[in-house]
Protein backbone atom coordinates (compact mmCIF):
# COMPACT_ATOMS: atom_id res chain seq x y z
CA UNK A 1 0.00 0.00 0.00
CA UNK A 2 1.47 3.42 -1.05
CA UNK A 3 1.88 6.62 1.31
CA UNK A 4 -1.33 8.19 1.90
CA UNK A 5 -1.64 12.46 1.56
CA UNK A 6 -0.61 14.15 3.77
CA UNK A 7 -0.78 17.76 2.44
CA UNK A 8 0.17 20.67 4.64
CA UNK A 9 -0.62 24.37 3.95
CA UNK A 10 1.64 27.39 4.96
CA UNK A 11 2.08 30.78 4.52
CA UNK A 12 2.48 33.63 6.96
CA UNK A 13 -0.25 35.20 9.04
CA UNK A 14 -3.33 36.24 7.21
CA UNK A 15 -2.49 34.56 4.10
CA UNK A 16 -5.72 32.15 4.43
CA UNK A 17 -4.19 28.71 5.53
CA UNK A 18 -7.08 27.49 7.42
CA UNK A 19 -9.91 28.80 4.98
CA UNK A 20 -7.66 26.77 2.00
CA UNK A 21 -6.96 23.66 4.54
CA UNK A 22 -10.38 23.73 5.54
CA UNK A 23 -11.98 23.27 1.47
CA UNK A 24 -9.44 20.54 1.02
CA UNK A 25 -10.55 18.78 3.25
CA UNK A 26 -14.18 19.22 2.38
CA UNK A 27 -13.28 18.57 -1.43
CA UNK A 28 -11.51 15.97 -1.17
CA UNK A 29 -12.89 13.68 1.85
CA UNK A 30 -9.44 14.12 4.31
CA UNK A 31 -9.07 15.08 7.76
CA UNK A 32 -8.52 18.21 8.63
CA UNK A 33 -5.59 18.68 10.97
CA UNK A 34 -5.96 22.23 12.56
CA UNK A 35 -3.54 24.36 14.35
CA UNK A 36 -4.60 25.65 17.77
CA UNK A 37 -3.83 29.18 17.86
CA UNK A 38 -6.63 30.80 20.27
CA UNK A 39 -6.11 28.28 23.01
CA UNK A 40 -2.47 29.62 22.96
CA UNK A 41 -2.55 32.41 26.39
CA UNK A 42 0.28 33.70 25.36
CA UNK A 43 -0.50 34.92 21.94
CA UNK A 44 -1.87 38.30 22.85
CA UNK A 45 0.98 39.35 25.36
CA UNK A 46 3.09 37.88 22.40
CA UNK A 47 1.80 40.74 19.64
CA UNK A 48 2.48 43.88 22.52
CA UNK A 49 5.50 42.52 23.61
CA UNK A 50 7.15 40.15 21.65
CA UNK A 51 10.74 39.91 23.28
CA UNK A 52 8.97 39.32 26.68
CA UNK A 53 6.57 36.77 25.44
CA UNK A 54 8.12 35.02 22.83
CA UNK A 55 9.38 32.25 24.28
CA UNK A 56 6.55 30.91 26.13
CA UNK A 57 4.37 31.27 23.11
CA UNK A 58 6.71 29.39 20.51
CA UNK A 59 7.03 26.53 23.89
CA UNK A 60 3.57 26.20 23.74
CA UNK A 61 3.13 26.00 20.04
CA UNK A 62 5.78 23.43 19.87
CA UNK A 63 3.94 21.46 22.04
CA UNK A 64 0.42 21.51 21.15
CA UNK A 65 1.57 20.96 17.28
CA UNK A 66 4.33 17.80 18.34
CA UNK A 67 0.82 16.44 20.34
CA UNK A 68 -1.05 16.93 17.40
CA UNK A 69 1.37 14.99 15.00
CA UNK A 70 1.55 12.19 17.67
CA UNK A 71 -2.05 11.47 17.30
CA UNK A 72 -2.24 12.18 13.10
CA UNK A 73 0.59 9.34 13.56
CA UNK A 74 -1.07 7.03 15.38
CA UNK A 75 -4.97 7.31 14.26
CA UNK A 76 -4.49 8.58 10.61
CA UNK A 77 -1.05 7.93 8.90
CA UNK A 78 -0.90 3.78 10.27
CA UNK A 79 -5.21 3.67 9.51
CA UNK A 80 -3.90 5.46 5.95
CA UNK A 81 -6.21 8.30 6.27
CA UNK A 82 -5.48 11.16 3.96
CA UNK A 83 -4.88 14.23 6.17
CA UNK A 84 -4.72 18.10 5.49
CA UNK A 85 -3.35 20.32 7.53
CA UNK A 86 -3.19 24.22 8.14
CA UNK A 87 0.34 24.52 8.88
CA UNK A 88 3.83 22.49 8.96
CA UNK A 89 5.83 22.12 12.01
CA UNK A 90 8.59 23.95 10.11
CA UNK A 91 7.19 26.84 10.98
CA UNK A 92 8.17 26.68 14.61
CA UNK A 93 11.67 27.75 13.52
CA UNK A 94 10.42 31.03 10.62
CA UNK A 95 8.77 32.23 13.60
CA UNK A 96 11.17 31.07 16.47
CA UNK A 97 14.36 31.74 14.50
CA UNK A 98 12.41 35.25 14.63
CA UNK A 99 11.67 36.40 17.61
CA UNK A 100 14.12 34.11 20.22
CA UNK A 101 17.53 35.55 21.80
CA UNK A 102 20.72 33.64 20.55
CA UNK A 103 20.95 31.38 24.01
CA UNK A 104 16.89 30.74 24.10
CA UNK A 105 16.96 29.75 20.50
CA UNK A 106 19.43 27.38 20.88
CA UNK A 107 17.72 25.71 23.57
CA UNK A 108 14.45 25.42 21.25
CA UNK A 109 16.09 24.18 18.45
CA UNK A 110 17.33 21.22 20.77
CA UNK A 111 13.89 20.40 21.72
CA UNK A 112 12.71 21.05 18.42
CA UNK A 113 14.56 18.35 17.08
CA UNK A 114 14.13 15.92 19.86
CA UNK A 115 10.31 15.87 19.34
CA UNK A 116 10.36 16.14 15.23
CA UNK A 117 12.79 13.02 14.62
CA UNK A 118 10.13 10.51 14.29
CA UNK A 119 7.41 13.24 13.61
CA UNK A 120 5.50 12.00 10.62
CA UNK A 121 6.44 14.17 7.81
CA UNK A 122 3.65 15.78 5.03
CA UNK A 123 4.04 14.63 1.16
CA UNK A 124 3.42 17.76 0.10
CA UNK A 125 3.28 21.32 1.28
CA UNK A 126 1.12 24.25 -0.33
CA UNK A 127 2.47 27.17 0.06
CA UNK A 128 0.71 29.87 0.10
CA UNK A 129 2.05 34.06 -0.20
CA UNK A 130 0.52 37.64 -0.52
CA UNK A 131 1.85 41.15 -0.48
CA UNK A 132 1.98 43.01 3.01
CA UNK A 133 -0.97 45.26 2.01
CA UNK A 134 -3.30 42.04 1.24
CA UNK A 135 -2.13 39.98 4.58
CA UNK A 136 -3.01 43.15 7.15
CA UNK A 137 -6.07 43.81 4.76
CA UNK A 138 -7.11 40.11 5.41
CA UNK A 139 -6.08 40.24 9.06
CA UNK A 140 -8.14 43.32 9.37
CA UNK A 141 -11.45 41.68 7.77
CA UNK A 142 -11.71 38.39 9.96
CA UNK A 143 -11.27 40.54 13.04
CA UNK A 144 -9.59 38.58 15.35
CA UNK A 145 -9.04 40.33 18.78
CA UNK A 146 -5.02 38.53 19.34
CA UNK A 147 -4.06 39.99 16.09
CA UNK A 148 -5.01 43.64 16.19
CA UNK A 149 -1.51 44.62 18.14
CA UNK A 150 0.36 42.50 15.18
CA UNK A 151 3.20 45.04 13.57
CA UNK A 152 3.20 45.54 9.98
CA UNK A 153 6.91 45.43 10.17
CA UNK A 154 7.00 42.32 12.14
CA UNK A 155 3.77 40.72 9.31
CA UNK A 156 6.62 41.95 5.86
CA UNK A 157 10.02 40.04 8.00
CA UNK A 158 7.83 37.24 8.24
CA UNK A 159 6.67 37.41 4.63
CA UNK A 160 10.81 37.52 3.38
CA UNK A 161 11.40 34.54 6.96
CA UNK A 162 8.98 32.46 4.73
CA UNK A 163 10.29 32.89 1.48
CA UNK A 164 13.73 32.55 2.64
CA UNK A 165 12.77 29.31 4.64
CA UNK A 166 10.62 27.52 2.05
CA UNK A 167 13.53 28.08 -0.75
CA UNK A 168 15.80 26.07 1.42
CA UNK A 169 13.77 23.75 2.41
CA UNK A 170 13.08 22.91 -1.14
CA UNK A 171 16.64 22.38 -1.83
CA UNK A 172 16.83 19.82 1.59
CA UNK A 173 13.95 17.94 0.61
CA UNK A 174 13.36 17.86 -3.20
CA UNK A 175 11.38 14.77 -3.06
CA UNK A 176 8.42 16.93 -1.61
CA UNK A 177 6.77 18.58 -3.88
CA UNK A 178 5.15 22.00 -3.30
CA UNK A 179 2.91 23.93 -4.62
CA UNK A 180 3.23 27.88 -5.08
CA UNK A 181 0.13 30.40 -5.22
CA UNK A 182 0.20 34.15 -5.19
CA UNK A 183 -2.58 35.76 -2.74
CA UNK A 184 -2.77 38.46 -4.44
CA UNK A 185 -3.68 36.63 -7.66
CA UNK A 186 -5.98 34.07 -6.03
CA UNK A 187 -8.59 35.10 -3.65
CA UNK A 188 -10.23 31.34 -3.32
CA UNK A 189 -12.46 32.71 -0.27
CA UNK A 190 -14.16 34.94 -2.18
CA UNK A 191 -14.09 33.64 -5.81
CA UNK A 192 -15.09 29.79 -6.36
CA UNK A 193 -13.22 29.90 -10.20
CA UNK A 194 -9.70 30.62 -8.03
CA UNK A 195 -10.64 27.60 -5.52
CA UNK A 196 -11.63 25.10 -8.07
CA UNK A 197 -8.18 26.38 -9.93
CA UNK A 198 -6.15 25.17 -6.64
CA UNK A 199 -7.97 22.23 -6.46
CA UNK A 200 -7.27 21.07 -10.05
CA UNK A 201 -3.82 21.58 -9.08
CA UNK A 202 -3.77 19.81 -6.38
CA UNK A 203 -5.15 16.56 -8.14
CA UNK A 204 -2.79 17.02 -11.19
CA UNK A 205 0.11 16.63 -8.68
CA UNK A 206 -1.17 13.85 -6.48
CA UNK A 207 -1.90 12.01 -10.43
CA UNK A 208 1.24 13.33 -11.82
CA UNK A 209 4.56 11.00 -12.50
CA UNK A 210 6.77 12.59 -9.40
CA UNK A 211 3.74 12.02 -7.13
CA UNK A 212 3.32 8.07 -8.09
CA UNK A 213 3.99 7.21 -3.92
CA UNK A 214 1.13 9.91 -3.10
CA UNK A 215 -2.26 7.84 -4.54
Amino acid sequence: MGIVPFIAVEGPIGVGKTSLAKAIANHFGYHLLKEIVDENPFLGKFYENIEEWSFQTEMFFLCNRYKQLEDINRDFIKKQKPVVADYHILKNLIFAERTLKYDQYAKYLKIYNILTEDMPEPNMIIYLNASLDTLLRRIEMRGREIEKNIDPLYLHELSIAYEQKMESFKKEKPHIPILYFDGDKLDFVQRQSDLLYIFEQIKNRLKGASCNELT
